[in-house]
């Protein structure tokens, strides 16, 4: 594991929980930053929606032109904007009812971005339940990355060096992340296909497959089409990878022993990226993400204002909190992944 940031005394970090987030909630309630605000999601949606129909326009006034790959780079950014938007649908940012945020979810994840707004759902709720728990975070389980020196052991051939050098081929990985979360979708659809909810996914995936490559082979010869969806895909992946990979990654990582409250949970194993107004709209505000944790329901555009009162409160009662550059981040993150890697990395050297 990288090496961990200070942190707070025992005494605190075994308090009864929820004692130390009550006067933090309690000031964020009373600052009303945990209301709705519907009016801006729907101003920011209808932005959105109207961007990547002019993207689109730009793609059939081009026609069959290799310049369609230069629209490939906003319509990236759109989708990955319309990721976040079914991202908050799934945490009740918008509304008040379920069903809309549901409605919301599926239109965006599902129709939009060609994933499954339930699968999404599912894997990331249980990531917020326990950010960074070996056992219970599914973004922390092993699979062709792994996170601890545990995970490693033992593993040969092809895993074996991926795992030994998964630090230099992260951001390369994340390129195929666009097309993971569609076959992951697909697969956790699929497995689930008799429920009503699990049709109306597919059914909403079908028709996005349908319609996105009807509308690239009919505007664009095969070999066009096929290099447009590459790029616009990996562009995505690489994009949406990286507003997520920098919150947690060589953070604390607790285990069945750790017993902590609602505020160490989220505190110990987020980090925020600080970097202006471009990191902030880039990064779609999940750049505080500490604040997010902390109040997952909180609209977007509120947790920059929340930031001030959390990383105050966090100071006042000795809890360590943790706030870096984009650079910086990136670097704790593929520093905690190389070190993960070493074991495996000094026995191919003795062998």
């Amino acid at each position: 594991m990288a090496q961990p940031i200070a942190l707070a005394p025992t005494r605190e970090r075994t308090a009864t929980k929820g004692s130390d987030f009550a006067p933090l909630l309690r000031e964020v309630k009373e600052a009303g930053l945990l209301e709705r605000r519907t009016a801006s999601y729907v101003i920011a949606i209808t932005l959105n929606v109207a961007l990547m129909a002019a993207t689109w326009a730009g793609v059939v006034l081009l026609g069959n032109s290799w310049l369609q790959l230069l629209l490939a780079i906003p319509l990236a950014i759109f989708t990955t904007r319309a990721a976040f938007f079914g991202h908050d649908a799934g945490h009740q940012q918008v509304g008040s009812s379920r069903k809309l945020h549901d409605v919301l979810g599926m239109l965006h994840g599902n129709f939009v971005c060609g994933m499954s707004y339930g699968w999404w759902n599912d894997k990331h709720n249980r990531h917020h339940a326990n950010p960074n728990h070996t056992d219970k975070d599914p973004d922390v389980g092993e699979g062709i990355l792994v996170w601890t020196l545990e995970q490693a052991e033992g593993r040969t051939g092809l895993y074996g060096w991926l795992t030994r050098n998964q630090a230099r081929i992260f951001f390369p990985l994340l390129t195929l992340e666009g097309l993971n979360l569609k076959v992951s979708s697909v697969l956790f659809l699929w497995a689930r296909r008799n429920k009503h909810e699990a049709r109306v996914e597919l059914g909403l995936m079908a028709a996005h497959l349908t319609l996105y490559f009807g509308a690239l082979f009919l505007i664009m010869s095969p070999g066009k089409a096929i290099a447009f969806a590459a790029l616009h895909h990996a562009l995505f992946g690489l994009h949406l990878g990286s507003v997520f990979a920098p919150n947690h990654k060589g953070m604390e990582m607790p285990d069945a022993d750790t017993n902590w409250g609602h505020l160490e949970k989220q505190v110990l194993t987020s980090r925020n990226v600080k970097g202006g107004l471009v990191t902030d709209w880039m990064m779609g505000g999940l750049n505080y993400q500490i604040e997010h944790h902390l109040f997952p329901s909180m609209p977007r555009a509120n947790l920059r204002l929340a930031q001030p009162m959390v990383e105050a409160y966090c100071a006042k009662i000795g809890m360590p909190y943790l706030s870096t550059g984009v650079v910086e981040s990136y670097r704790m993150g593929l520093g905690h992944m190389h070190e993960v890697g070493s074991e495996l990395r000094d026995q191919n050297k003795a062998a």
